[in-house]
C-alpha cells in the first residue's frame, strides 16, 4: 500500500513540475517571443534542470506544442474538446438554439484563453516552418470540432430548413474564429460577453428558424 501511496505522490510531483515548465513557457514566449526563448531560459523560470525540459518534452517545439493544447482546453487532462462538457452539452441540447448557445458560450471560453498567446504562435509558425507543420492546414481540428457540431445542430428541433450541416459547418467555422474575436475584442474593443452576444445572435439568424 504504501508503494502505491508513494508512486502516486511521484506521478503528481513530475505532473505538478511539467505545469510549472508549461506555465513558465507560457510567460516566456509571450514576454520575449518563442524564438528569442531558449529551453535554459524556461528551465530557469520554471526552477528546474535544462535536461529535465529535454527529457519531458524533447524540444522547444513540443513544449509548445503542449503550451497551445492545454490553453485550448483550459487544464492538462488528456481530454479532446470533443470530449469536453461544454461541447458535450451543446450536442446533447434539446434544440437547435440551446445547443448554439451552450456551443457559443464553450467557444468563447476557448478564444479568451487563447487571445493571450496567438499572436506569439502566428509569428512563431510565421518565422519557424517546422514549427508551422505542427499544425497543418489541410488537418485542421477546429474545422473538424465545427463540423460536429453542426452536424448535431442542424438536426435539432428549430433549425433552419435548408441549412445543411456543410453550410452550417462553415458558418460556425467563420464566425467562430480567433481571427474574428481578435478584430472585436483586441482591436476595437468589445468585451468577451459583448463579443459573445453578438456572435450568438447573428449564428441564430442564420442557423435557426424563426
Amino acid at each position: 500500500m504504501s508503494e502505491v501511496r508513494s508512486s502516486g505522490r511521484r506521478a503528481e510531483k513530475a505532473r505538478e513540475t511539467r505545469r510549472r515548465m508549461v506555465e513558465a513557457a507560457r510567460s516566456l514566449f509571450t514576454e520575449q517571443g518563442y524564438g528569442a526563448t531558449t529551453l535554459q531560459h524556461v528551465a530557469d523560470r520554471a526552477g528546474v534542470a535544462v535536461q529535465t525540459i529535454y527529457f519531458t518534452f524533447g524540444n522547444k517545439r513540443s513544449l509548445l506544442k503542449e503550451l497551445v493544447d492545454v490553453t485550448i482546453a483550459g487544464d492538462d487532462e488528456p481530454v479532446a474538446t470533443m470530449d469536453r462538457p461544454w461541447f458535450r452539452a451543446a450536442l446533447a441540447a434539446g434544440t437547435a438554439e440551446e445547443a448554439l448557445r451552450a456551443h457559443v458560450g464553450g467557444t468563447r471560453a476557448v478564444l479568451e484563453r487563447m487571445a493571450a498567446i496567438d499572436e506569439m504562435v502566428c509569428v512563431a509558425c510565421a518565422t519557424d516552418p517546422e514549427v508551422a507543420a505542427l499544425w497543418p492546414k489541410e488537418d485542421d481540428p477546429r474545422l473538424t470540432v465545427q463540423a460536429a457540431a453542426a452536424g448535431a445542430l442542424v438536426g435539432k428541433p428549430g433549425a433552419r430548413p435548408g441549412v445543411s450541416a456543410e453550410r452550417a459547418r462553415d458558418v460556425l467555422y467563420g464566425l467562430l474564429s480567433t481571427e474574428l474575436y481578435l478584430l472585436f475584442v483586441r482591436d476595437r474593443g468589445w468585451t468577451p460577453q459583448e463579443w459573445e452576444r453578438w456572435a450568438f445572435e447573428t449564428l441564430r439568424s442564420q442557423l435557426c428558424g424563426d
